[in-house]
Protein backbone atom coordinates (compact mmCIF):
# COMPACT_ATOMS: atom_id res chain seq x y z
CA UNK A 1 0.00 0.00 0.00
CA UNK A 2 1.15 3.62 -0.75
CA UNK A 3 0.50 6.62 0.69
CA UNK A 4 0.39 9.95 -0.12
CA UNK A 5 1.37 12.68 1.96
CA UNK A 6 0.43 16.43 1.76
CA UNK A 7 1.07 19.41 4.38
CA UNK A 8 -1.16 19.02 7.08
CA UNK A 9 -1.90 21.18 10.28
CA UNK A 10 -2.59 18.57 13.09
CA UNK A 11 -5.07 19.22 16.19
CA UNK A 12 -7.21 16.91 19.09
CA UNK A 13 -6.93 13.89 21.19
CA UNK A 14 -5.89 10.38 20.09
CA UNK A 15 -5.84 7.06 22.20
CA UNK A 16 -2.48 5.56 21.52
CA UNK A 17 -2.71 1.70 21.56
CA UNK A 18 -1.33 -0.71 25.09
CA UNK A 19 2.27 -1.51 25.08
CA UNK A 20 3.43 -4.24 22.77
CA UNK A 21 6.12 -4.90 24.74
CA UNK A 22 3.91 -5.54 28.01
CA UNK A 23 1.47 -7.51 25.90
CA UNK A 24 3.62 -9.85 24.62
CA UNK A 25 5.59 -10.39 28.02
CA UNK A 26 1.66 -11.01 29.26
CA UNK A 27 1.14 -13.30 26.73
CA UNK A 28 3.94 -15.72 27.80
CA UNK A 29 3.93 -15.26 31.35
CA UNK A 30 -0.44 -16.38 30.60
CA UNK A 31 0.74 -19.38 28.59
CA UNK A 32 3.01 -20.42 31.24
CA UNK A 33 0.75 -19.91 34.21
CA UNK A 34 -1.84 -22.52 35.74
CA UNK A 35 -5.36 -21.19 35.47
CA UNK A 36 -6.82 -17.99 33.28
CA UNK A 37 -5.48 -14.44 33.09
CA UNK A 38 -7.14 -11.60 32.08
CA UNK A 39 -5.42 -9.05 30.35
CA UNK A 40 -7.40 -5.73 29.60
CA UNK A 41 -6.02 -2.66 27.05
CA UNK A 42 -3.99 -5.08 25.04
CA UNK A 43 -2.36 -4.22 22.20
CA UNK A 44 -3.48 -6.06 19.19
CA UNK A 45 -1.71 -5.81 16.22
CA UNK A 46 0.34 -8.45 13.75
CA UNK A 47 2.97 -9.06 16.56
CA UNK A 48 0.86 -9.47 19.17
CA UNK A 49 -1.45 -11.69 17.52
CA UNK A 50 1.39 -13.77 15.82
CA UNK A 51 2.15 -14.23 19.85
CA UNK A 52 -1.34 -15.02 20.27
CA UNK A 53 -1.27 -17.76 17.56
CA UNK A 54 1.87 -19.70 19.07
CA UNK A 55 0.56 -19.14 22.62
CA UNK A 56 -3.08 -20.99 21.30
CA UNK A 57 -0.52 -23.83 19.26
CA UNK A 58 1.44 -24.89 22.36
CA UNK A 59 -1.48 -25.50 24.32
CA UNK A 60 -3.28 -21.80 25.50
CA UNK A 61 -6.78 -21.26 25.73
CA UNK A 62 -7.44 -17.73 24.31
CA UNK A 63 -10.94 -15.75 24.48
CA UNK A 64 -10.41 -12.72 22.64
CA UNK A 65 -13.95 -11.51 22.28
CA UNK A 66 -14.17 -7.81 21.04
CA UNK A 67 -9.89 -7.74 21.59
CA UNK A 68 -10.21 -4.81 24.45
CA UNK A 69 -9.81 -8.10 26.97
CA UNK A 70 -8.17 -11.06 26.53
CA UNK A 71 -8.84 -14.52 28.26
CA UNK A 72 -5.74 -16.62 28.63
CA UNK A 73 -6.37 -20.44 30.46
CA UNK A 74 -2.09 -21.59 30.96
CA UNK A 75 -0.85 -25.12 30.99
CA UNK A 76 1.28 -24.52 33.61
CA UNK A 77 4.59 -24.86 31.93
CA UNK A 78 3.04 -28.25 30.22
CA UNK A 79 3.64 -27.34 26.82
CA UNK A 80 1.41 -28.80 23.99
CA UNK A 81 3.44 -30.27 21.14
CA UNK A 82 2.34 -28.69 17.96
CA UNK A 83 0.32 -30.75 14.92
CA UNK A 84 2.49 -29.44 12.25
CA UNK A 85 5.43 -28.66 14.91
CA UNK A 86 5.62 -24.96 13.75
CA UNK A 87 5.01 -21.66 15.56
CA UNK A 88 5.26 -18.89 12.92
CA UNK A 89 5.92 -15.52 14.55
CA UNK A 90 5.50 -13.13 11.60
CA UNK A 91 7.67 -10.39 11.91
CA UNK A 92 7.92 -10.22 15.80
CA UNK A 93 11.47 -10.39 16.65
CA UNK A 94 10.16 -10.24 20.70
CA UNK A 95 7.98 -12.55 20.03
CA UNK A 96 10.37 -15.35 17.80
CA UNK A 97 12.71 -14.79 20.94
CA UNK A 98 10.58 -15.56 24.01
CA UNK A 99 8.75 -18.62 22.18
CA UNK A 100 12.29 -19.96 21.01
CA UNK A 101 13.55 -19.80 24.92
CA UNK A 102 9.90 -20.95 26.37
CA UNK A 103 9.96 -24.11 23.36
CA UNK A 104 13.23 -25.07 24.96
CA UNK A 105 11.06 -26.11 28.03
CA UNK A 106 9.30 -29.05 26.02
CA UNK A 107 10.90 -32.32 25.87
CA UNK A 108 9.86 -32.33 21.84
CA UNK A 109 10.51 -30.75 18.80
CA UNK A 110 9.56 -27.20 18.09
CA UNK A 111 10.59 -25.13 15.17
CA UNK A 112 10.20 -21.44 14.48
CA UNK A 113 9.72 -19.46 11.80
CA UNK A 114 9.03 -15.97 10.47
CA UNK A 115 8.80 -13.59 7.24
CA UNK A 116 11.32 -12.41 5.14
CA UNK A 117 12.29 -9.73 7.66
CA UNK A 118 12.63 -12.06 10.47
CA UNK A 119 14.56 -14.53 8.34
CA UNK A 120 16.77 -11.75 8.99
CA UNK A 121 17.05 -11.90 12.58
CA UNK A 122 20.37 -13.18 14.08
CA UNK A 123 19.49 -15.78 16.97
CA UNK A 124 22.92 -17.64 17.42
CA UNK A 125 23.06 -15.23 20.90
CA UNK A 126 20.17 -16.80 22.12
CA UNK A 127 20.63 -20.41 20.41
CA UNK A 128 23.92 -20.65 22.16
CA UNK A 129 23.06 -19.93 25.70
CA UNK A 130 20.40 -21.98 24.84
CA UNK A 131 22.58 -25.15 23.85
CA UNK A 132 24.71 -24.22 27.21
CA UNK A 133 21.62 -24.93 29.07
CA UNK A 134 21.05 -28.18 27.52
CA UNK A 135 18.81 -27.55 24.71
CA UNK A 136 19.40 -29.27 21.27
CA UNK A 137 18.70 -26.79 18.30
CA UNK A 138 19.12 -26.60 14.92
CA UNK A 139 19.76 -23.02 13.31
CA UNK A 140 19.68 -22.11 9.39
CA UNK A 141 23.51 -21.57 7.97
CA UNK A 142 22.59 -18.01 8.28
CA UNK A 143 22.02 -18.07 11.78
CA UNK A 144 18.46 -16.85 12.00
CA UNK A 145 15.13 -18.58 11.50
CA UNK A 146 13.55 -21.28 10.80
CA UNK A 147 15.21 -22.65 13.55
CA UNK A 148 14.36 -25.50 16.08
CA UNK A 149 14.70 -26.26 19.50
CA UNK A 150 14.61 -29.10 21.39
CA UNK A 151 14.90 -29.57 25.56
CA UNK A 152 14.40 -29.55 28.33
CA UNK A 153 16.83 -27.34 29.33
CA UNK A 154 17.96 -27.61 33.20
CA UNK A 155 19.45 -24.64 34.99
CA UNK A 156 23.09 -24.12 36.11
CA UNK A 157 25.24 -21.09 34.63
CA UNK A 158 25.06 -19.65 31.33
CA UNK A 159 26.48 -16.44 29.56
CA UNK A 160 24.72 -14.29 27.05
CA UNK A 161 26.06 -11.70 24.29
CA UNK A 162 23.23 -8.85 25.35
CA UNK A 163 23.20 -7.00 22.19
CA UNK A 164 19.53 -7.21 22.17
CA UNK A 165 17.74 -7.27 25.48
CA UNK A 166 15.28 -9.68 23.90
CA UNK A 167 18.01 -12.50 24.44
CA UNK A 168 18.04 -11.96 28.34
CA UNK A 169 14.43 -11.41 28.85
CA UNK A 170 13.93 -14.61 26.48
CA UNK A 171 16.09 -16.84 29.62
CA UNK A 172 14.61 -14.77 32.57
CA UNK A 173 11.19 -15.48 31.63
CA UNK A 174 11.97 -18.92 31.53
CA UNK A 175 14.74 -19.11 34.56
CA UNK A 176 12.15 -19.53 37.37
CA UNK A 177 10.52 -23.01 36.16
CA UNK A 178 13.71 -24.77 35.75
CA UNK A 179 14.34 -27.66 37.95
CA UNK A 180 17.79 -25.95 39.25
CA UNK A 181 19.22 -22.73 39.80
CA UNK A 182 19.97 -20.28 37.01
CA UNK A 183 23.18 -17.85 36.96
CA UNK A 184 22.88 -15.64 33.96
CA UNK A 185 26.05 -13.73 33.11
CA UNK A 186 25.33 -11.07 30.24
CA UNK A 187 27.94 -9.05 28.01
CA UNK A 188 27.49 -6.21 25.97
CA UNK A 189 24.38 -5.58 27.55
CA UNK A 190 22.31 -3.19 25.50
CA UNK A 191 18.63 -1.72 25.71
CA UNK A 192 18.52 -2.12 29.40
CA UNK A 193 14.74 -0.74 30.45
CA UNK A 194 13.18 -3.51 28.68
CA UNK A 195 15.21 -6.23 30.92
CA UNK A 196 13.76 -3.77 33.62
CA UNK A 197 10.45 -4.73 32.54
CA UNK A 198 11.07 -7.68 32.20
CA UNK A 199 12.32 -7.82 36.10
CA UNK A 200 9.05 -5.93 37.14
CA UNK A 201 6.96 -8.92 35.40
CA UNK A 202 9.06 -11.23 37.92
CA UNK A 203 8.26 -9.25 40.75
CA UNK A 204 4.91 -9.16 40.18
CA UNK A 205 4.71 -13.11 39.89
CA UNK A 206 6.64 -13.05 43.25
CA UNK A 207 9.56 -14.94 41.52
CA UNK A 208 12.70 -15.16 43.62
CA UNK A 209 15.58 -13.39 41.72
CA UNK A 210 18.75 -11.70 42.46
CA UNK A 211 20.01 -8.74 39.84
CA UNK A 212 23.11 -6.75 39.55
CA UNK A 213 22.61 -2.89 39.88
CA UNK A 214 23.69 -2.50 36.43
CA UNK A 215 21.29 -5.50 35.24
CA UNK A 216 24.44 -7.69 33.71
CA UNK A 217 24.21 -10.47 36.21
CA UNK A 218 21.48 -12.59 37.46
CA UNK A 219 20.41 -15.63 39.93
CA UNK A 220 17.39 -17.26 39.46
CA UNK A 221 15.90 -20.08 41.60
CA UNK A 222 14.26 -22.99 40.07
CA UNK A 223 11.51 -24.75 40.71
CA UNK A 224 9.03 -21.76 41.03
CA UNK A 225 5.48 -21.47 38.97
CA UNK A 226 3.84 -18.94 37.50
CA UNK A 227 0.10 -18.23 38.63
CA UNK A 228 -2.87 -16.65 36.97
CA UNK A 229 -2.74 -13.08 36.64
CA UNK A 230 -4.99 -9.51 35.91
CA UNK A 231 -3.59 -6.77 34.45
CA UNK A 232 -4.31 -3.50 32.51
CA UNK A 233 -1.70 -3.22 29.41
CA UNK A 234 0.02 0.57 29.48
CA UNK A 235 -0.27 3.54 26.49
CA UNK A 236 2.45 2.40 24.35
CA UNK A 237 5.39 5.03 24.62
CA UNK A 238 7.16 3.74 21.57
CA UNK A 239 3.98 4.78 19.53
CA UNK A 240 3.71 7.49 21.18
CA UNK A 241 6.52 9.20 19.96
CA UNK A 242 4.75 9.74 16.66
CA UNK A 243 1.96 11.91 17.40
CA UNK A 244 5.18 13.42 19.99
CA UNK A 245 7.04 14.04 15.76
CA UNK A 246 4.17 15.19 14.06
CA UNK A 247 3.77 17.77 16.68
CA UNK A 248 7.33 18.66 17.00
CA UNK A 249 7.66 19.17 12.72
CA UNK A 250 4.45 20.66 11.97
CA UNK A 251 3.71 22.78 14.75
CA UNK A 252 0.86 21.09 15.91
CA UNK A 253 -1.05 20.72 19.54
CA UNK A 254 -2.18 17.27 20.22
CA UNK A 255 -2.97 15.68 23.62
CA UNK A 256 -2.68 12.17 24.26
CA UNK A 257 -4.19 10.75 27.41
CA UNK A 258 -3.13 7.65 29.96
CA UNK A 259 0.49 7.92 30.14
CA UNK A 260 2.10 7.04 32.87
CA UNK A 261 5.79 8.29 32.90
CA UNK A 262 6.36 6.11 36.23
CA UNK A 263 5.96 2.91 33.74
CA UNK A 264 9.75 1.24 32.94
CA UNK A 265 9.22 1.35 29.75
CA UNK A 266 12.31 3.15 28.33
CA UNK A 267 10.87 5.24 25.69
CA UNK A 268 9.31 7.42 27.79
CA UNK A 269 12.56 8.86 27.76
CA UNK A 270 12.20 10.17 24.16
CA UNK A 271 9.71 12.49 25.44
CA UNK A 272 12.61 14.34 27.55
CA UNK A 273 14.35 14.16 23.93
CA UNK A 274 11.78 15.94 22.14
CA UNK A 275 11.98 18.71 24.89
CA UNK A 276 15.47 19.49 24.50
CA UNK A 277 14.41 19.88 20.89
CA UNK A 278 12.15 22.73 21.70
CA UNK A 279 8.68 21.01 21.88
CA UNK A 280 6.62 21.61 24.57
CA UNK A 281 4.98 19.25 27.05
CA UNK A 282 2.30 20.18 29.92
CA UNK A 283 0.28 16.90 31.44
CA UNK A 284 -2.60 17.63 33.74
CA UNK A 285 -5.50 15.40 34.91
CA UNK A 286 -3.88 12.24 33.29
CA UNK A 287 -3.51 13.89 29.47
CA UNK A 288 -0.25 14.58 28.11
CA UNK A 289 -0.48 17.97 25.53
CA UNK A 290 2.15 18.04 22.95
CA UNK A 291 2.92 21.70 21.42
CA UNK A 292 5.45 21.87 18.32
CA UNK A 293 7.75 24.90 18.33
CA UNK A 294 8.56 27.22 15.59
CA UNK A 295 11.67 25.75 15.05
CA UNK A 296 13.25 22.32 16.35
CA UNK A 297 17.19 22.91 17.88
CA UNK A 298 19.40 19.83 17.06
CA UNK A 299 20.61 17.58 19.65
CA UNK A 300 23.33 14.74 20.82
CA UNK A 301 21.77 11.57 22.51
CA UNK A 302 22.55 8.09 23.12
CA UNK A 303 20.04 6.19 22.03
CA UNK A 304 21.38 3.09 23.42
CA UNK A 305 18.65 2.24 25.98
CA UNK A 306 15.56 3.62 23.09
CA UNK A 307 17.19 2.15 20.24
CA UNK A 308 13.25 2.02 18.79
CA UNK A 309 13.39 5.83 18.82
CA UNK A 310 15.82 6.50 16.38
CA UNK A 311 13.81 6.48 13.03
CA UNK A 312 11.59 9.08 15.44
CA UNK A 313 14.10 11.32 16.34
CA UNK A 314 15.91 11.11 12.72
CA UNK A 315 13.10 12.82 11.14
CA UNK A 316 12.46 15.70 13.53
CA UNK A 317 16.32 16.10 13.41
CA UNK A 318 16.21 16.57 9.18
CA UNK A 319 13.58 19.59 10.67
CA UNK A 320 16.32 21.23 13.39
CA UNK A 321 18.81 23.63 12.96
CA UNK A 322 22.60 22.51 13.00
CA UNK A 323 23.69 18.81 13.28
CA UNK A 324 21.64 16.24 15.41
CA UNK A 325 23.71 13.36 16.54
CA UNK A 326 23.02 9.80 17.68
CA UNK A 327 25.11 7.64 19.39
CA UNK A 328 25.91 4.64 20.65
CA UNK A 329 22.53 2.74 18.83
CA UNK A 330 24.45 -0.26 16.99
CA UNK A 331 21.46 -2.68 17.93
CA UNK A 332 19.23 -0.67 15.56
CA UNK A 333 20.54 -2.10 12.56
CA UNK A 334 19.25 -5.48 14.19
CA UNK A 335 16.21 -4.37 14.03
CA UNK A 336 13.37 -5.31 11.76
CA UNK A 337 15.72 -3.30 9.00
CA UNK A 338 19.02 -1.36 9.50
CA UNK A 339 17.06 1.34 10.86
CA UNK A 340 20.41 3.15 11.09
CA UNK A 341 21.61 2.86 7.47
CA UNK A 342 17.51 2.80 6.33
CA UNK A 343 17.14 6.37 8.05
CA UNK A 344 19.90 7.96 6.32
CA UNK A 345 18.87 6.51 2.84
CA UNK A 346 15.19 7.90 3.34
CA UNK A 347 16.43 11.33 4.16
CA UNK A 348 18.55 11.76 1.80
CA UNK A 349 15.97 10.78 -0.72
CA UNK A 350 14.24 14.61 1.10
CA UNK A 351 17.63 16.50 0.96
CA UNK A 352 18.99 15.94 4.10
CA UNK A 353 22.38 15.22 4.30
CA UNK A 354 23.15 12.23 6.91
CA UNK A 355 26.20 10.43 8.26
CA UNK A 356 26.28 6.67 9.36
CA UNK A 357 28.93 5.20 12.06
CA UNK A 358 28.67 1.59 13.02
CA UNK A 359 26.92 2.50 16.03
CA UNK A 360 26.16 6.62 15.30
CA UNK A 361 23.66 8.42 12.91
CA UNK A 362 24.68 12.03 12.36
CA UNK A 363 21.81 14.21 10.47
CA UNK A 364 22.41 17.77 9.54
CA UNK A 365 19.02 19.84 9.59
CA UNK A 366 17.06 22.51 7.94
CA UNK A 367 16.85 21.41 4.21
CA UNK A 368 13.90 18.65 4.48
CA UNK A 369 11.70 18.14 1.14
CA UNK A 370 8.99 16.20 0.07
CA UNK A 371 10.12 13.55 -2.04
CA UNK A 372 7.79 10.76 -4.35
CA UNK A 373 10.48 8.00 -3.81
CA UNK A 374 10.09 7.29 0.08
CA UNK A 375 10.35 3.33 1.51
CA UNK A 376 9.17 2.13 4.41
CA UNK A 377 11.74 -1.02 4.02
CA UNK A 378 8.60 -2.53 5.60
CA UNK A 379 9.12 -1.06 8.80
CA UNK A 380 6.99 -0.11 10.79
CA UNK A 381 8.43 2.62 12.71
CA UNK A 382 10.03 3.62 9.41
CA UNK A 383 6.83 4.12 7.86
CA UNK A 384 5.25 6.20 10.66
CA UNK A 385 8.34 8.37 11.22
CA UNK A 386 8.13 9.07 7.14
CA UNK A 387 4.52 9.78 7.51
CA UNK A 388 5.09 12.71 10.20
CA UNK A 389 7.80 14.19 8.81
CA UNK A 390 5.87 14.82 5.20
CA UNK A 391 3.13 16.38 6.79
CA UNK A 392 5.71 19.24 7.34
CA UNK A 393 6.41 19.94 3.80
CA UNK A 394 5.33 21.53 0.85
CA UNK A 395 4.29 19.26 -1.86
CA UNK A 396 3.18 15.45 -1.95
CA UNK A 397 5.40 12.68 -0.27
CA UNK A 398 4.66 9.22 -1.79
CA UNK A 399 5.70 6.09 0.78
CA UNK A 400 5.92 2.77 -0.56
CA UNK A 401 4.08 -0.24 1.64
CA UNK A 402 3.11 2.20 4.83
CA UNK A 403 0.88 -0.71 5.62
CA UNK A 404 3.73 -1.85 7.67
CA UNK A 405 2.63 0.71 10.27
CA UNK A 406 0.33 -1.59 11.25
CA UNK A 407 2.83 -4.14 13.67
CA UNK A 408 2.53 -2.08 16.40
CA UNK A 409 -0.45 0.88 15.53
CA UNK A 410 -3.17 -0.73 13.20
CA UNK A 411 -5.21 2.66 13.75
CA UNK A 412 -2.12 5.26 12.46
CA UNK A 413 -3.96 6.67 9.75
CA UNK A 414 -7.28 6.34 10.72
CA UNK A 415 -5.98 8.18 14.16
CA UNK A 416 -4.11 11.06 12.20
CA UNK A 417 -6.55 11.36 9.31
CA UNK A 418 -8.94 12.34 12.47
CA UNK A 419 -6.49 14.62 13.80
CA UNK A 420 -6.25 16.63 10.20
CA UNK A 421 -3.53 14.67 8.50
CA UNK A 422 -3.76 15.11 4.64
CA UNK A 423 -3.02 11.10 4.10
CA UNK A 424 -4.02 9.40 0.87
CA UNK A 425 -3.84 5.47 0.96
CA UNK A 426 -3.83 4.19 -2.64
Amino acid sequence: MDLKVRKSKLNGCINIPGSKSHTIRAIVLALLSDGISTIKNPLCSDDTVSCLEAASTLGAWIKRGDDTIWRIAGTGGNLLEPSHGKLDLGNSGTGLNFFTALSSLASFKVTLDGDDSLRTRKEVALIDALKSLGANTVLSDTGCCPLSVQGPVHGGFVTVDGTSSQYVSALLLIAPLLKEDTQILVNNGNELPYVAMTLSWLKKQNISFEASSALTEFHIKGNQRYTPFTTTIPTDFSTAAFPLLAAAVTGSEISVPALDFDDPQGDKAVFALFEKMGVKLVTENGITTIKGPHKLKAIEADLNATPDALPALAVAAAFADGKSTFTNVAQARMKETDRIHCMAEELAKMGVKCEETPDTLIVHGGTAKASQTLCSHKDHRIAMALACGAMALDGESLISDAQSASVTYPDFFVDFISLGANFILS
